[in-house]
């Protein structure tokens, strides 16, 4: 059945739109009182990413509270370590944390390529009830981790500043570097062709590690892997987000996905010369929502001014941040719509 609102993919395909679709990154999540008590209904993190119909009622918050113009189903980049055979826990106040790490082939071989119908079956089953509960109204996004962020986790056990044990590998060991990476990228791809049979309309990779590499590296160790992610998955648009990676913007505008997603570091106007047949997505310092109501509008309207409105979606710069108010959000939300209408 076609979508009531469709804006978001057609932006994505480059299709001219009436307004600038809007969704944010990590919107369904803290700011809302409605996702805390389902939250702590679950009682953990995990055990909420992992109940579909909790995952996906967390999911369709955002399309009825804040009006975005796409859902994005509620799950984790880790959800594919843990699903080759790498189980990970949500530590409070400190993040996902990884009893176990690999660091050598015979670490490698324990692993498996993950099979989404058996491996991760709650997630597919999740997208089935978000677009049961979506009832056309508004895209589905789908997601996964870039291999390489995936790569820093399962090597380092835990978030970090540097990842400099992942970053060792690279160096030290190469070998074991791109097997793993490539195991990591085999998974994703079968993972995001499950998501889309079950029913998402796009798919965005998170390269959220992406900035800790040199140019060299990133060409070497990331950008390989996320092309082969790109040439698999043709049956519907393909957003790639690397955050940081500025200095990969040329290579990542030859890659076969349909949109590039922009952090707040990433110059406007520089980045369309640099990525000129592709449709981008971005860039709003998630800062800028602490702001008073009237200051978001002047940095909304600014940030359309230098996109346009079209082969553009409204976003973040990254993930909207827990603490932020979300009257502050409807006012982003609400001020794309406003300045970006024809």
């Amino acid at each position: 059945m076609e979508l009531k609102n469709d804006l978001l993919l057609r932006a994505a395909r480059g299709e001219k739109t009436e307004r600038t679709p809007v969704w944010m990154m990590r919107q369904a999540g803290r700011i809302l009182a409605e996702y805390r008590a389902v939250r702590e209904k679950a009682g953990s993190f995990i055990q909420l990413a992992t109940t579909p119909e909790l995952a996906a009622e967390v999911t369709l918050q955002p399309v009825d509270l804040l009006g975005v113009d796409a859902a994005i189903i509620f799950s984790d980049i880790l959800v594919v370590p843990e699903a080759m055979g790498l189980p990970y826990e949500m530590v409070e106040q400190r993040g996902p944390v990884f009893p176990a790490t690999v660091h050598s082939m015979k670490d490698l071989e324990k692993l498996h390529v993950a099979e989404p119908e058996t491996d991760l079956k709650y997630v597919l089953d999740a997208i089935k009830i978000t677009k049961q509960g979506l009832e056309n109204r508004v895209p589905l996004i789908g997601f996964a981790g870039a291999p390489f962020t995936i790569f820093c986790y399962m090597t380092e056990g835990k978030g970090s500043k540097t990842f400099s044990v992942a970053k060792k590998h690279l160096y030290a060991d190469p070998e074991f570097s791109h097997a793993l990476l490539q195991k990591i990228t085999d998974s994703t791809i079968a993972y995001l062709k499950a998501q889309v049979v079950a029913g998402a309309n796009l798919v965005q990779i998170f390269d959220s590690w992406a900035g800790i590499l040199s140019p060299e590296q990133y060409r070497i160790f990331s950008l390989p892997y996320i092309k082969q992610i790109c040439d698999a998955i043709n049956e519907v648009p393909v957003t790639v987000f690397a955050k940081g990676a500025f200095f990969a913007r040329k290579e990542i505008s030859e890659l076969s996905c349909e949109v590039v997603g922009l952090d707040w570091n990433m110059d406007i106007r520089e980045s369309r010369e640099l990525i000129p047949n592709k449709t981008l997505q971005g860039n709003l310092d998630p800062c800028v929502l602490y702001a008073s109501y009237d200051q978001i509008k002047i940095e909304v309207k600014k940030m359309l001014e230098q996109f346009s409105t079209q082969r553009y979606i409204a976003n973040l710069g990254h993930g909207v941040y827990p603490d932020t108010d979300p009257d502050k959000v409807r006012c982003f939300i609400e001020s794309v719509k406003e300045y970006s209408s024809l």
